[in-house]
């Protein structure tokens, strides 16, 4: 059996940070909540004045950031201390937990940068752990060539065609898997993913046709799947896509900006934290 569309998000301009200009594919003021993914933002330009005013100083508590660089170079710092650049390839994988504050801030004045941010939430009895983070270079990240079809495997356990690849990043509680399929023209695939878990699939160029239906999905569309079998996708033409899937929480979701907590006390709670300064305390 295969998965096949529920239903479809397009996305949407909208500017971030100090003024980034980027494509929110579903989250923000009004989130579109797929438990457990909270945000997903894709940012490509090459003109510097979409990006160069990157991320200053801003916090967060209550859930994950991912940070994917296609290209370009991008430095973040944090209140402890930390300090890494990402460049073409790079991911970092940040868990905010009870608090961080950092910034994401380009390191070039010209020239391409693009990736995506996805926001992960965590399970209530991790929200106000220390919080952590891992820069993982490109040549960590697995891949998989098939005929025609290149994945790299950032989180999960990809099960293909008698191949068997652990991801980048596993062991989580809401086990991610986070894949970018690269599609030749008329390739076919189909990803095996773990029934139940929330199944998310953004095309970043062309289209693919999904499932044994063959719906298409256009560039810049996000398909939220049902949740149980394998994703077939076939192409006609050279195609981009990012394959999310995630153990759903199923927990009270408060959001205020920065802050994902489970009740709204808690949310006040991490406003007073960060303004009297104890949020990474």
């Amino acid at each position: 059996m295969n998965r096949k569309i529920i239903r479809t998000v397009q996305a949407r301009a909208t500017s971030d940070g100090a003024g980034v200009n980027l494509s929110r594919v579903f989250g923000g003021r009004n989130p579109e909540q797929f438990d457990p993914f909270l945000m997903l933002d894709e940012f490509g330009s090459d003109e510097a004045t979409d990006y160069i005013a990157g991320f200053p100083s801003h916090p967060h508590r209550g859930f994950e950031t991912v940070t994917y660089m296609l290209n370009g170079r991008m430095l973040h710092e944090d209140h402890m201390g930390n300090k890494g650049l990402l460049e073409d390839g790079d991911v970092q994988w940040m868990s905010a937990a009870r608090g961080i504050i950092h910034s994401e801030m380009p390191q070039q004045k010209e020239g391409l940068m693009r990736g995506f941010q996805l926001w992960v939430n965590l399970p209530a009895s991790e929200k106000m752990k220390d919080p952590s983070y891992r820069d993982i270079p490109a040549s960590d990240i697995p891949e998989l060539d098939l005929d025609k079809v290149k994945i790299k495997v950032i989180a999960g356990d990809l099960s293909i065609e008698n191949h068997a690849i652990k991801g980048a990043v596993s062991g989580l509680s809401t086990d991610p898997t986070y894949l970018d399929i690269h599609l030749q023209a008329d390739a076919e695939v189909s990803v095996a993913l773990p029934d139940g878990h929330t199944t998310l699939l953004y095309v970043y160029e062309n289209k693919v046709q999904v499932g044994d239906e063959a719906q298409i999905l256009e560039k810049s569309s996000l398909a939220i799947l049902t949740a149980e079998g394998n994703v077939k996708l076939k192409s006609d033409q050279p195609a981009r896509v990012i394959l999310l899937a995630g153990k759903p929480l199923r927990e009270p979701i408060a959001q205020y900006g920065p802050f994902v907590m489970n009740t709204s006390q808690e949310i006040e709670k991490a406003i007073q934290d960060f303004r009297d300064g104890s949020l990474v305390v």
